[in-house]
């Protein structure tokens, strides 16, 4: 008899689940129907196929038939669509950048993952290349053409070339530099290079570090560029003389340096191209990095157009920096002695800088004075 009735009872309890299941699953009356979208969307936010009530709508169909299938949902989120957020700040209510495409990339994705693709893809290609090719002319000059050495003995006698006033400047500008060159190429190329070898953790610490001195270091670079520009302007102006040097190619053609000021074409060159346009160009969107320009929107899509800007302008730097110090050390006799302790023989400047020599010998430039060395022969007096 309890056999009977247990039976029965499972029945029952079988026959009325499968009854609510198929209520559950029956369209919803037309009185109770979810309402359709009364009022359009605006453009601005509305995404591209349906409208952001319909699409509620279809999720919540989608959650009482298919549980934990939430498509519709992330069909916004995909979309863009900037929704609510109680937190500050700009695109805080978008989960996801809309659909973008960068160059050289096949198919568009999400704006994020195709900036970071192209960021991880040809711009570092384009970077390393750049560096690469530095190094590479830099080698050739070396050992295919050598150092540029002096072609009469020492005099004895040196010029002041630079003040100490202008070397601190110059080597507040280099040391800087550097710093910000190492550190951002440590964080471009880590993650192919060191990554590997030193593990995840110890190269998290060490991006981490170097990001921090990077961002500190960077206002300093900004603010040693302007004072640089200000102090060695007068002697970059282009002059005439600077036409014959780039026609010569400064001596590669003819045998003979051609003449030059205190700075020659090349010199230049570097001063306008490198320092004044690229270091304003990677200062000016480290500065957007940082939060620290007013007055800009700090979306996602301005900070990683400030981030392309400012990768492709320091790898050109730093790929003309490579030229500008192999000169300044190993490629030109008596060129590092002239920044390191401030003076340079009569001789390099009569081979290297002869205009300027002789405006020094004239006295047309009061501020340069010369002086002996311990230990040197007296200077033969001019009459």
């Amino acid at each position: 008899m309890n056999k009977w009735i247990t039976s029965l009872a499972l029945a029952a309890m079988f026959a009325a689940g499968t009854a609510l299941a198929q209520e559950s699953k029956a369209p919803p009356p037309a009185s109770v129907a979810a309402p359709q979208a009364t009022q359009p969307v605006p453009a601005a936010t509305a995404p591209n196929v349906e409208s952001i009530d319909i699409l509620k709508q279809n999720q919540a169909e989608r959650t009482r038939d298919q549980p934990g299938n939430n498509s519709p949902t992330w069909r916004i989120v995909k979309e863009g669509t900037n929704n609510y957020s109680s937190l500050p700040g700009l695109e805080s209510g978008v989960l996801i950048q809309p659909k973008a495409q960068f160059p050289g990339q096949s198919r568009a994705t999400t704006a994020g993952e195709a900036w970071r693709q192209y960021r991880n893809g040809p711009l570092t290609a384009i970077g390393a290349g750049l560096i690469l090719a530095g190094l590479f002319i830099v080698i050739v000059l070396y050992f295919v053409a050598g150092p540029i050495r002096n072609k009469e003995a020492p005099t004895g006698r040196v010029i002041e070339r630079f003040t100490p006033v202008e070397r601190a400047v110059h080597w507040t500008v280099a040391l800087s530099f550097v710093t910000l060159a190492i550190s951002g190429l440590i964080m471009l190329f880590g993650k192919f290079l060191l990554l590997p070898i030193i593990g995840y953790t110890l190269f998290g610490y060490l991006t981490y570090l170097l990001k921090n001195v990077h961002n500190f270091v960077g206002p300093l670079f900004a603010v040693s560029i302007v004072v640089f520009f200000v102090m060695y302007v007068r002697d970059n102006l282009p002059r005439k003389e600077d036409f014959g040097w780039l026609i010569r190619f400064g001596g590669l053609l003819g045998g003979k340096e051609p003449s030059s000021g205190r700075f020659n074409a090349g010199e230049k060159i570097w001063f306008w191209g490198g320092l004044v346009l690229l270091g304003l160009i990677v200062s000016a969107s480290g500065f957007v990095l940082d939060m620290l320009v007013p007055g800009i929107a700090y979306t996602r899509g301005n900070m990683q157009i400030a981030n392309i800007v400012h990768l492709l302008g320091t790898t050109l730097m730093a790929a003309g920096s490579i030229g500008h110090i192999y000169l300044g050390t190993l490629g030109m006799e008596g060129a590092y002695e002239g920044m390191r302790h401030g003076y340079v023989d009569d001789t390099w400047a009569k081979e290297h800088h002869d205009l300027w020599y002789d405006q020094v010998q004239k006295g047309e430039i009061p501020r340069v004075r010369t002086q002996q060395r311990p230990g040197d022969a007296p200077a033969p007096v001019k009459v």
